[in-house]
């Protein structure tokens, strides 16, 4: 009867950052950082990735039968960097290569879920965020290279696809009327403006409208109350940075288009 398999968030973190100890030492080296200097502000960057598998039933045969969709929830470590006590720049000791391979990106979550199922998705996904939120606030001791390291960690949710994107931050599906996660724009305005989008939605903003819209708080029809709220149907669970995403190439970026 289990639907996810998972790891604890900062557990994950461990092992990943255990298995680039060599790339770390390295990096400390190159940078001239003696050994014994860096033992506190490392900064980690992680690029989390969260999406549909498909139809997992038919693949392989054999097993049990299992529910048709999977959803993987994993994260990259995208770059490592030091401030050192009295220096007044960041170093960067280690980038990821490979930053968009299956190789360099950690599975974090693997559920049995289907991604338009939010309810299910909140459900497995509200521990992560929990853990998320904490590591966020909190340093993480670790030895690396014989000595006690400290880290802390940046979260930059850009390996979503906008459907799923829709579906953490509480936006109505795809056939919206209001058809950009990063901006208030209608299908109608987009068509009569390529040029000029900000991206303007905040996390915050969602929470607090998703609040308007449970409460009310102007009596308005549904039709008016959905225009205030443009188009927060449901409470956003998962903060995603936003970061344009190169391989949805949301409205915003029409305006690079016209400069080049």
């Amino acid at each position: 009867d289990t639907i996810t398999r998972r790891f604890r968030y900062d557990v994950a973190l461990v092992s990943a950052l255990k298995d680039l100890e060599e790339d770390i030492m390295e990096g400390l080296r190159e940078s001239g950082m003696e050994d014994s200097t860096c033992t506190s502000g490392f900064s980690v960057m992680i690029k989390e990735c969260c999406d549909g598998m498909g139809d997992v039933s038919e693949k392989h045969g054999g097993g049990p039968v299992v529910p048709e969709k999977a959803v993987r929830f994993s994260f990259t470590i995208m770059s490592v960097s030091v401030l050192a006590d009295d220096e007044v720049e960041e170093v960067t000791i280690f980038t990821e290569p490979k930053p968009n391979s299956e190789l360099s990106c950690k599975p974090l979550c693997l559920m049995f879920v289907d991604e338009s199922d939010r309810e299910t998705l909140t459900a497995v996904l509200g521990p992560i965020v929990a853990e998320r939120n904490a590591m966020k606030e909190s340093r993480l001791i670790l030895s690396i290279g014989g000595l006690l390291r400290s880290f802390r960690f940046h979260f930059r949710g850009t390996g979503y696809d906008e459907k799923m994107v829709r579906e953490m931050e509480g936006l109505e599906a795809s056939g919206s009327t209001y058809i950009c996660t990063l901006c208030d724009s209608s299908r109608a305005e987009a068509a009569q403006n390529m040029v000029l989008h900000s991206i303007t939605r905040s996390h915050e903003e969602n929470l607090e409208r998703y609040e308007i819209w449970r409460t009310n708080p102007f009596s308005e029809s549904a039709d008016e109350l959905r225009d205030r709220v443009k188009g927060i149907s449901a409470k956003p669970f998962l903060e995603t940075q936003p970061t344009l995403d190169a391989l949805h190439c949301d409205i915003g970026n029409a305006t690079e288009f016209y400069k080049i």
